[in-house]
């Protein structure tokens, strides 16, 4: 039997800009052998803290809110799940963005959470203005201290 080719591969979402991919595993899954939505929502929330401290320049950028949420599919044990984010809106102390996850096997969207707001903390734990507007796809914003002791000095580019 010929082995069939598959469609091409394409996001039917336009303007996801960050994109990461997760294999399901058996931490992954729930009681009926399916997909957990917490870890799903995990990987979320930290792809979406990663790509917030990139566009902020702040590590210290925190989960404020999380819209609603609508499970359209799930995924099983192998499966691949990609994820996209895109930034919608810049606060003057926020990032909103909008977080897509697809299953690449089965090719359905398992969610789409229309709003994930991070906020930008100074060293109090207090909102702080980010001063940017506008997405970067470079590395300029990324902090160049260690959260931990914000003493130790990264090498600068």
């Amino acid at each position: 039997m010929a082995k069939q080719k598959a469609p091409a591969w394409q996001w039917s979402e336009d303007g996801l800009n960050f994109r990461t991919r997760k294999w399901v595993r058996p931490e992954d899954l729930n009681a009926n052998g399916s997909l957990f939505g917490g870890s799903l929502l995990k990987w979320i929330d930290e792809e979406a803290a990663i790509y917030a401290i990139v566009q902020l320049g702040n590590y210290r950028a925190v989960t404020k809110h999380i819209s609603e949420i609508t499970f359209e599919a799930s995924a099983v044990q192998g499966d691949l799940i990609e994820i996209g984010l895109q930034a919608t809106r810049f606060g003057i102390t926020s990032l909103t963005m909008r977080a897509v996850a697809r299953n690449m096997i089965t090719r359905k969207r398992i969610l789409t959470i229309e709003k994930i707001v991070f906020v930008s903390l100074d060293e109090h734990g207090m909102p702080t203005p980010h001063g940017y507007d506008e997405i970067t796809y470079e590395r300029d914003r990324m902090p160049t201290e260690r959260i931990a002791t914000g003493t130790i000095r990264l090498p600068s580019a």
